[in-house]
């Protein structure tokens, strides 16, 4: 049991007041602090009751100075709202969190190359240990690019160039599409409508190049595409209701479809809302599919069948692509390994993820 010691008043305790308590150099106190397997189980457990006794906390900024480390990855974020920038955001701050890291979180609300490089310099002004870019458009990993040969700068985006200086992860998701696309053709479906994003994000266009080469490949008629504008339910149910009432025109657009591929669960959202005021029902008029499995898509009327991308798993490969495969965090922590996913594109593409299908009732 850690003995007591009493320090002085009116400031913080040290390394020195936990050795004393713990009855242990203060060496050892660092060896638990920094690698604590290299210290016996018994002894370990003395000195974490100690340090947890007098509330001891570690003086990050004396570490920082020692090992030019500060324990801070900045992360830049879009300014939206929308589900996967968001959720990304929150998976990079799980992982770094699990392996010792802090983050300091840059909202970009208007993701020209003057505002990323903002960002970015606030961060490099603030000695952090690297940065984290979720760009869901061109311009934002454009500027992650120029920054790349100063700090440690990994991308997250689904099309994005890598270079020597910065690696690209993201989420496949031409994959995740082509699956979406596939279930609904093997189910019978023979006419499936895209509902897609704002073509000026990198996901949106993946999911329109998914739902093309899937319909391609298996002879079936390709649709106009619908361009919802957005990424809301309300850009969904407009984009759905003039699929809906289309007749005629090139392109096979001469009869309604029986299934829709809606790029996100929102937009997919509005798609049912559509389908059911033009009297039909889903699925078995129109069978539904969205993108994301957003929380809530269990819950939807008919539950939602979706794509379900991996955050948590993006999130932790991250953080191991930013410091190297088993890198040690600032705590001893092991940082993720990246996993690759089987479609990685070209050498120079990014690294992708496999996303997953996930079957409920709408389609």
């Amino acid at each position: 049991m850690a003995s007591s010691s009493r320090r002085p008043s009116g400031r913080a305790p040290s390394m020195i007041d936990v050795a004393r308590a713990a009855g242990v150099s203060h060496q050892t106190v660092s060896r638990v602090l920094n690698t604590p397997d290299a210290v016996r189980e018994d002894t370990r457990r003395r000195v974490e009751q100690a340090m947890r006794g007098l509330g001891y906390r570690r003086n990050s900024t004396a570490r920082a100075l020692k090992t030019r480390r500060t324990g801070l990855i900045g992360v830049v974020s879009p300014g939206d709202s929308t589900f996967g920038p968001s959720r990304m955001t929150l998976a990079i701050e799980e992982a770094a969190r699990e392996a010792g890291y802090a983050t300091a979180l840059s909202v970009v609300r208007d993701p020209d190359p003057t505002s990323v490089d903002e960002a970015l310099e606030f961060f490099l002004d603030r000695g952090i240990d690297g940065i984290v870019v979720i760009a869901p458009v061109v311009a934002m990993a454009e500027a992650a690019r120029q920054i790349s040969r100063t700090v440690p700068v990994v991308v997250l985006a689904s099309a994005a160039e890598q270079t020597p200086d910065m690696q690209v992860l993201g989420i496949d998701q031409v994959a995740g599409a082509r699956m979406a696309v596939r279930h609904l053709r093997q189910g019978g479906r023979e006419r499936i409508a895209h509902v897609c994003g704002p073509e000026e994000y990198h996901d949106a266009q993946g999911r329109i190049i998914g739902w093309r080469e899937e319909l391609r490949d298996a002879g079936l008629p390709l649709l106009p595409l619908a361009r919802a504008g957005g990424w809301s339910a309300a850009d969904g149910h407009a984009a759905a209701r003039r699929v809906l009432a289309r007749k005629g025109g090139d392109q096979g657009g001469g009869e309604a479809p029986d299934a829709i591929f809606a790029a996100n669960d929102h937009l997919a959202l509005g798609v049912v809302q559509a389908v059911r005021e033009a009297g039909l029902s889903v699925p078995e008029d129109v069978a539904v599919v969205g993108f994301d499995d957003v929380d809530g898509a269990d819950f939807f009327s008919p539950p939602l069948t979706t794509v379900r991308q991996p955050f948590e798993e993006a999130g932790a490969a991250a953080l191991g692509a930013l410091f190297g495969a088993g890198a040690g965090g600032p705590d001893g922590a092991t940082v993720p390994r990246v996993r690759r996913g089987a479609s990685s594109g070209s050498s120079r593409g990014p690294s992708l993820i496999q996303p997953r299908l996930v079957v409920r009732a709408s389609g």
